[in-house]
């Protein structure tokens, strides 16, 4: 028999599509004298790596203004299961910049869109904007007197 089945079992369980920059909330089995209860551990994917039954992904977060980071196999027996918080916007597969981060950083969310952006931060859009007035040109531009008249 192939070690991977017996250690990760026949059928995997179905998991949610999740990808670095993801807040996740991953739900886990904790065997305690005899009885089992289940933990929680929230943060962010920063890496996903591996193929098939050896895959596994890397949370992240900080907890008391220290940085804490697990590794989780992607279809072991001891996860009951993972629930995507909110999609990121990552532009990199493996966010090892995050480590060296100071405080809370957020990750900018994968539905966020350029008007609401653009609303957040009180700017105004270029279509309600007054027209801009002609800027001088050549002498007068950079002396700021009218060129002489021949």
């Amino acid at each position: 028999m192939d070690w991977q089945r017996l250690v990760h079992g026949a059928v995997p369980p179905a998991r949610p599509a999740f990808r670095p920059g993801d807040e996740v909330r991953v739900w886990y089995r904790i065997l305690e004298q005899g009885r089992e209860r289940l933990g929680q551990f929230e943060g962010t994917v920063i890496r996903v790596r591996g193929a098939g039954l050896s895959r596994t992904f890397t949370v992240r977060r900080v907890a008391h203004g220290e940085g804490v980071e697990r590794v989780f196999p992607v279809d072991a027996k001891i996860i009951s299961r993972v629930e995507v918080l909110r999609q990121g916007k990552v532009r990199r597969s493996r966010l090892y910049f995050l480590r060296s981060a100071i405080g809370k950083r957020r990750i900018a969310a994968a539905e966020e869109t350029r008007e609401a952006r653009q609303a957040a931060h009180g700017s105004t859009s270029p279509v309600n904007a007054e027209p801009a007035a002609e800027k001088p040109e050549g002498l007068t531009a950079a002396t700021g007197r009218p060129a002489p008249q021949p």
